[in-house]
């Protein structure tokens, strides 16, 4: 039993559970201190113990270099308040009851402050304690608690523009769940820490507002105790109380002062990658040509007469020293070595070398856009072409081609172009420097720049400056940066033109690297049943529709079971649909939710088929332009009130016509998905929204 006693204690005494009972324990001594009578000794330990805390906090403040690293700061607010409030009870208990006896009745810190530090004189001393909570609350925590404010509201405005911006970057592949997951858990805690400071900063206040509440009514009860309890005359109880109040209230307003400053750095801190010091020798000292005229303005007033001659001449002296060695040391900066360019070797003949490929994707940028793809100058696009890539291999199923970027000096300076197969499929314009700020539908505000158009999806924006940033954030603007553009507009095109990318060589490269998880199921299907460009028509088919084909290992095994019955890309491509069928309405519908979409009316399903029926299998050639004509004003219709209800844009139709309606209707409209009932699975739920050629 004693040792069971024993281990249980031991544990207890873990490091660890220190850490976790500090917190309680400190509290509960804050509240005991309110209660209990302490003696002077212990009152010296604990105000000790109050100023080496409120220094601690300052000098964590100044070497913070982002007010998140130090996010317990406002609970640390409020427990030192609360600790100097419970000593400045546990004091004045011991002032009034003790403080006949003599100045040393509260301890010697009490006293020390009460004599040394205002030379024993409580009316100096009482003037120095006015001063400190006047500058205490009017000053250092009004300021402290406005900019807490003010950070505050506009880090809550700014968060959907952030939210929306880490969002683009992830859609974009410029970063991953994990990175996105710590910005937005990054925002988050910025939001509740300036939140929590608002409110931390009234503590400050209404301490400063105790402060000189207790004392004045520990003056006048020290008077009333000392004269009337203990028959002292009213000139030795005015002194020896007030002095011992002034003390109590100096020790007090010192840490007080020294917090409300630590305040005041930590919410006023600007993020960078410094701490204060190196920002202040960074950014004050850091041009000598300003310390120079300082120097001399220093140097002419020290020879006015009548002015300390000696001691403005000596800081002219010590700046103009600071001056010089700063400029020695900019002027003998190392330079770069040049390297010399090698002499170019120019070639007389022609031969097969000038026959230059032409690139299956390429970027074409104005020469004011080199920057952006530079490694030299820090241009990040390279990087960030590449984090598409390999997202559009994650989403879609497939490696992309790479992206050949080179420069052309005929574009405008700030244009560029994406090409495919040497033809251009997208172009636009992105201003190195500035932030494009798009409209999503709900900003309040116009913003003065260049107003344009968002190059990948035509939304209205604007090109605006750095410095309005923010504001635009915090007016419902999606701000996105010069690269991101040209990024995005990339993604999107390389998404929609994803079945023309899939060419002979990135499907061999495919079926490759299949074959080394499963080299039997690839060699069961190439070449011995289907030809390679067979598996590539019927891949390319479903990514003309936007189904991605990850599933690589549910398409080789219909594949095999259907290519000896037909070789027909077509019909393949019909029965890998049926059995992607999950996978396709969970693209657009979650698992769970039920299916709302178009649908026929069954009189116009009954036409369409026998449209099928008369050969109109592979086009619409056989469909009549008055039907073509009605079928596609009412889908437009359709998709319209589809798209005003916020859901997928999915027709649904029967297995024998989806084919037909698909291509018919795919170029009117692209954002239309026409899917089977045989591809749902039985287990959802279908309800139609809107009905095509219900209207007669």
């Amino acid at each position: 039993m004693n040792m069971n006693n024993t281990a249980t204690l031991s544990g207890l005494i873990d490091a660890n559970n220190l850490k976790t009972l500090a917190g309680p324990v400190l509290i509960i001594m804050i509240l005991a201190m309110m209660v209990l009578p302490l003696p002077p000794f212990v009152l010296d330990v604990l105000f000790t113990f109050n100023i080496a805390v409120s220094i601690i906090v300052l000098m964590v403040s100044l070497y913070t270099r982002n007010p998140l690293d130090f996010a317990v700061f406002p609970t640390i607010l409020l427990i030192t308040t609360l600790l100097r409030l419970s000593l400045n009870i546990a004091s004045t208990r011991v002032v009034l009851l003790e403080g006949h006896t003599g100045p040393d009745a509260a301890g010697k810190v009490i006293e020390a402050f009460g004599h040394f530090l205002v030379g024993g004189n409580y009316a100096v001393g009482l003037v120095v304690f006015i001063i400190l909570v006047v500058i205490n609350f009017v000053v250092i925590t009004k300021g402290a608690g406005r900019i807490a404010e003010v950070s505050a509201r506009f880090t809550l405005d700014a968060m959907p523009g952030k939210q929306m911006a880490i969002d683009a970057d992830l859609n974009a592949g410029l970063i991953g769940e994990d990175e996105a997951r710590k910005r937005r858990t990054a925002i988050s805690q910025e939001a509740d820490f300036y939140g929590s400071m608002d409110g931390a900063s009234k503590f400050v206040r209404g301490d400063a507002i105790a402060g000189i509440l207790i004392m004045l009514i520990t003056i006048i009860g020290g008077l009333i105790v000392g004269v009337l309890q203990h028959d002292l005359e009213l000139d030795l109880a005015a002194k020896n109380y007030t002095m011992l109040t002034i003390g109590d209230g100096l020790v007090g307003q010192i840490p007080a002062l020294i917090i409300s400053t630590a305040a005041g750095l930590v919410v006023s801190r600007v993020t960078t990658d410094e701490d204060l010091g190196e920002q202040v020798l960074s950014q004050l000292f850091n041009q000598p040509q300003i310390l120079v005229i300082t120097a001399c303005i220093m140097g002419i007033m020290g020879l006015i007469p009548g002015m300390p001659n000696f001691v403005f001449l000596l800081i002219a002296s010590i700046l103009g020293g600071v001056a010089y060695f700063k400029k020695r040391s900019i002027a003998t900066q190392e330079i770069k070595p040049v390297v010399a360019e090698a002499p170019i070797v120019e070639r007389t003949d022609a031969s097969w070398d000038d026959v230059a490929p032409v690139d299956t994707l390429g970027l074409e940028v104005g020469y004011r856009l080199i920057p952006m793809v530079d490694k030299a100058q820090e241009g990040d696009l390279l990087k960030r072409i590449n984090g598409i890539r390999r997202k559009f291999a994650q989403e879609i199923g497939f490696l992309p081609p790479v992206v050949h970027i080179r420069d052309n000096l005929e574009l405008r300076p700030s244009a560029y172009r994406i090409t495919l197969k040497g033809s251009v499929m997208g172009q636009g314009e992105s201003y190195a420097g500035m932030y494009l700020a798009i409209n999503p539908g709900r900003v309040t505000m116009q913003l003065p720049g260049t107003v344009t158009s968002d190059p990948a999806f035509g939304l209205p924006s604007v090109w605006i400056e750095s410095s309005l940033r923010e504001t635009a954030q915090i007016n419902g603007y999606t701000v996105v940066d010069a690269s991101t553009v040209v990024t995005t507009h990339i993604n999107h095109l390389i998404h929609s033109h994803a079945a023309e990318l899939l060419g002979r060589q990135e499907l061999q490269k495919l079926l490759d690297h299949l074959s080394t998880q499963s080299p039997k199921l690839i060699e069961d299907l190439v070449p011995k049943l289907l030809p390679l460009s067979t598996v590539q028509k019927i891949l390319q088919n479903l990514l003309d529709e936007s189904v991605h084909i990850r599933d690589m290992r549910t398409i080789i095994d219909v594949l095999i079971d259907h290519a000896v019955a037909t070789q027909d890309a077509a019909e393949l491509t019909v029965l890998v649909r049926n059995a992607l069928g999950r996978a396709i309405t969970e693209q657009y519908f979650p698992a769970g939710a039920e299916l709302q979409v178009i649908s026929l009316h069954h009189e116009l399903e009954s036409i369409l088929v026998q449209v099928m029926h008369a050969g109109g299998t592979q086009t619409s050639g056989g469909m009549e332009p008055g039907l073509a004509d009605t079928l596609l004003k009412e889908a437009r219709n359709a998709v319209e009130h589809q798209e005003k209800l916020g859901l997928p844009v999915v027709l649904l139709v029967p297995s024998s016509i989806r084919q037909l309606l698909a291509k018919f209707l795919r170029r009117a409209m692209p954002q239309l998905r026409v899917l089977s009932h045989s591809e749902i699975p039985d287990t959802r739920k279908i309800k139609i929204t809107s009905v095509i050629g219900g209207n007669k």
